[in-house]
């Protein structure tokens, strides 16, 4: 027997935006809310349970500043990195700098409120298709 991963949780001032964001970064719907003004779970259209974890986003009044110890990284689905790229700036992510060389192959960026994350370069098959990538 082993545990697996099943959920991340992230402190926010508002998870609503975070939750609009997220769903459209990665084609996950609203699963559920904690309670009308407190948190709310986003995840795969199959829901709970699957192979990909879902994501808490928990109000928090003051998350955490600086670094997060853990950010999420997230690879192209269906089109190549320049393109998810342009896709991403549109929907609110902003670039970040983390120190990067500039000869990295992946682009560090923020959510709205500053969570950062990688856009990685692999290109991905859609869940349950096999292809390129996989």
């Amino acid at each position: 027997m082993a545990a697996r991963l099943s959920e991340l949780v992230l402190n926010c001032r508002d998870p609503e935006r975070l939750a609009v964001f997220w769903c459209a970064v990665l084609d996950y719907v609203e699963l559920g809310r904690e309670t009308p003004d407190d948190g709310i779970e986003i995840g795969p259209t199959s829901g709970f349970g699957g192979a990909a974890p879902t994501i808490v986003f928990s109000r928090s009044p003051d998350p955490r500043p600086g670094p997060l110890r853990l950010h999420i990284d997230v690879n192209p689905v269906g089109q190549d990195q320049a393109a998810e790229l342009q896709r991403l700036l549109a929907l609110g992510a902003v670039h970040a700098d983390v120190g990067q060389t500039g000869d990295e192959t992946w682009h560090v960026l923020a959510d709205p409120e500053g969570n950062e994350f990688c856009l990685l370069r692999r290109q991905l098959a859609p869940l349950g298709e096999s292809g390129p990538g996989c």
